[in-house]
């Protein structure tokens, strides 16, 4: 893949993640309620998910007419230039619906089916994250390394929870079981933030069943590039049945307590 092609997807994503988190911050109306649910009562769209979404689209449909989408808002299409846009118009849809600060504006581009560019924007935090396959990791122009790694028992690890109550009982009971092996767990709400957080060092590991590919396509590259490993079970790549991301010495006893405990399972 060429060098300017490269360059002209990362200024595409970062200025549609720009737009579309500005028009999250500045445009949140104080009686935002719920548009619609997905897998459960409690999983909710907002008017501002999907406002964002069709801000992004519409970006870069006009000046890549010929590339793909797959967005968590409904946007899919197949394109034909071998470039597909991967969109999470807002990821951690509950923070933003509380006023919580942790979410974010998730946009990977892949080529070929391989992730190349990966743009995470918060803005609440007035971060950017950014990455190019092999070009290293940014935090607003800033390079970005994971933390060296501690022992298991010393590691700060994040974690989510699923929206359905049967699968999120199961991830309490590994969650419970894992605990005591820890320095402690986080639950943040977002997927993005905390494959950043891994990224930057922040957090020594992220783990989390259930997600979909716009949550990771743009974070699981900048957690790589910052040199963290990522993956799911032992020999798979990160995936719905179980993502993980931590630094290298962490990564490896995280996943196989995870794989020991069942968390690639409900």
């Amino acid at each position: 893949m060429t060098a300017p092609l490269l360059s002209e997807l990362l200024d595409l994503a970062l200025e549609a993640a720009r737009r579309a988190g500005e028009l999250l911050r500045d445009g949140r109306p104080a009686d935002l309620g719920v548009a619609a649910t997905k897998s459960s009562p409690i999983d909710v769209v907002t008017e501002m998910d999907i406002a964002a979404e069709k801000l992004i689209t519409g970006f870069l449909s006009e000046r890549r007419p010929d590339d793909g989408f797959l967005g968590e808002e409904g946007a899919s299409t197949t394109g034909t230039s071998g470039v597909r846009w991967v969109i999470d118009p807002l990821d951690g849809t509950v923070n933003y619906l509380y006023g919580l600060p942790t979410w974010a504006v998730s946009i990977g581009a892949e080529r070929d089916g391989e992730t190349v560019v990966g743009v995470v924007e918060a803005p609440m935090r007035r971060e950017t994250y950014r990455a190019v396959l092999g070009g290293g990791a940014y935090a607003n122009d800033k390079p970005v390394r994971c933390r060296p790694a501690p022992p298991l028992d010393q590691a700060l690890v994040s974690t989510g929870f699923n929206y359905v109550t049967t699968v999120r009982t199961h991830q309490a009971e590994v969650a419970q079981r894992l605990i005591p092996r820890l320095r402690d767990i986080r639950r943040s709400g977002s997927a993005a933030v905390d494959l950043c957080d891994v990224a930057a060092g922040r957090l020594d590991g992220y783990y989390e069943r259930g997600l979909n590919p716009w949550d990771l396509s743009a974070g699981d590259l900048i957690a790589r590039e910052a040199g963290a490993l990522t993956g799911g079970r032992p020999g798979d790549t990160a995936n719905g049945d179980l993502a993980i991301a931590a630094s290298p010495g962490v990564f490896e006893p995280l996943q196989a307590l995870l794989e020991e405990f069942g968390a690639w399972h409900d």
